[in-house]
């Protein structure tokens, strides 16, 4: 029975975060001032933001508690084994009334649910969402640091304008810009339903993190998870400041998909490539990355194609066997063109309905896509690779983001021509930095040029 059930998750792990094993606990704001028609409100955000996710005892459990002047746990955790039973059962939760003690409602959640978990070493991610619409009437700080102590990640949602951003601070884990998220009231708190989402997908697929400038990103470091560093050879980058790889017809680059993804892709990642295509690589259409099921289906998929100056994004589908989006490179789109021969950034914004492509910082095109099918891990996830064998390609970076918003921050700085502009630019700074230093600090500018 275990070797099934087993078998099951290495299959459908989902491209959204359906499938992570996660203890989830909803801390919900009952009080006076929520009312009761914004609490409906509210359990149906918590309905809308649960779907997501497979319940059951192998993947995701959820709890929930309501809180006022004392905590009310409304649904155990592990109570409910079926997504439905839940959904009922979040939907059913009655409207307390009260004061405000959110630090009490954390403080029980640490001490009496998170605690109650029957797969204690089995969940990989301890995750509370605090819900509120006010300043709470007790302390925040002490519970939120023993959450955070206890290794539970704590995201906190703020509602209508007598919120204070402190206390939601103090609740949340940092950075705040990731975890604590504002809606203006009740009404408009399905505006951040997509953002909730994509952040507790993140925080179930995306454990691993990139070290960019002067903080980390969630995502997957593929030049390490690859191992390209170790069995390619190494040779100069883009800068003096950089190091690429060459990867011939001999190295041969494939991981299991689950030692590279083991709990899928998020529904939204930003995939960026640094390479220069010269030779056959920039004629041959190959296979940048792409993961493949174990019956050699592609789940996804990054193709270059010099003699069609294309880029091919490949991803499933739920009507076909998979659906494929063609991005034309042509000049006068982009300054340069991806198969000059020089060094480039290629990067794919990738939604659950779009995907979006730049080069060198310049959008080329962008496209709608069909809704997309689970992938499975169960394969294998390679660089680099044509049909029947191995491309020659040079790579300097080769990353997946979990956050899209990674795509505005990531700039194509370490190509030579985009460095000489910014220079420019610092310098100026530089010059101007006593009246202009305090609004325009040379570092932030130089931040956008870290890689």
């Amino acid at each position: 029975m275990f070797a099934l059930q087993n078998e099951h998750r290495e299959r459908k792990r989902s491209s959204c975060c359906s499938t992570a094993v996660n203890d989830l606990v909803y801390i919900i704001d009952g009080s006076w001032s929520v009312g009761f028609s914004d609490f409906d409100t509210a359990k149906q955000w918590l309905i809308n933001i649960t779907s997501q996710f497979d319940i059951s005892s192998h993947y995701t459990q959820v709890a929930v508690i309501q809180y006022s002047d004392t905590p009310r746990l409304e649904i155990p955790l592990g109570k409910h084994q079926g997504g439905a039973d839940l959904l009922q059962a979040i939907q059913s939760i009655t409207y307390l009334g009260g004061n405000t003690q959110t630090g009490r409602a954390i403080k029980f959640a640490v001490d009496h649910v998170f605690s109650s978990s029957q797969r204690a070493s089995l969940v990989k991610n301890r995750i509370a969402v605090v819900v509120t619409d006010g300043k709470s009437q007790d302390d925040v700080v002490d519970a939120s640091m023993e959450a955070r102590a206890q290794g539970i990640t704590v995201f906190a949602v703020g509602v209508g304008s007598e919120i204070t951003t402190s206390e939601l601070v103090s609740i949340a884990n940092k950075p705040s810009s990731t975890y604590v998220l504002y809606a203006e009231d009740y009404t408009t708190i399905d505006r951040i339903r997509d953002s909730m989402e994509q952040k507790l997908c993140e925080e179930s697929v995306c454990p691993t993190r990139i070290p960019v400038a002067s903080r980390d990103e969630k995502g997957f470091e593929l030049m390490v998870g690859m191992n390209i560093q170790k069995k390619a050879k190494k040779i100069p980058g883009s800068l003096v400041s950089e190091t690429a790889y060459t990867l011939t017809a001999s190295t041969d680059i494939t991981e299991s998909s689950r030692e590279i993804f083991p709990e899928g892709l998020p529904p939204s990642y930003v995939f960026v490539a640094t390479v220069r295509l010269k030779g056959t690589s920039s004629k041959l259409p190959f296979d940048l990355w792409r993961v493949l099921s174990k019956d050699k289906e592609v789940q996804a998929a990054v193709t270059l194609s010099g003699k069609d100056k294309a880029v091919t994004f490949t991803t499933t589908s739920m009507t076909e066997k998979e659906q494929r989006v063609i991005f034309k490179d042509a000049e006068h789109t982009v300054k340069n063109t991806l198969y000059d021969g020089k060094w480039h950034q290629l990067k794919l914004l990738v939604r659950p309905r779009q995907v979006i492509s730049f080069l060198d910082d310049q959008q080329m095109q962008e496209v709608m896509l069909d809704p997309v099918e689970p992938i499975y891990i169960n394969g294998e996830t390679q660089v680099s690779k044509r049909r029947g064998t191995d491309a020659t390609v040079e790579i300097q970076k080769l990353r997946l983001y979990c956050d899209p918003h990674q795509s505005e921050r990531e700039t194509a700085c370490e190509i030579y021509s985009n460095t000489k502009i910014l220079l420019v630019i610092v310098k100026v700074v530089f010059l101007l930095q006593d009246t202009m230093q305090k609004y325009f600090p040379p570092t932030e500018i130089l931040y956008f040029c870290h890689t």
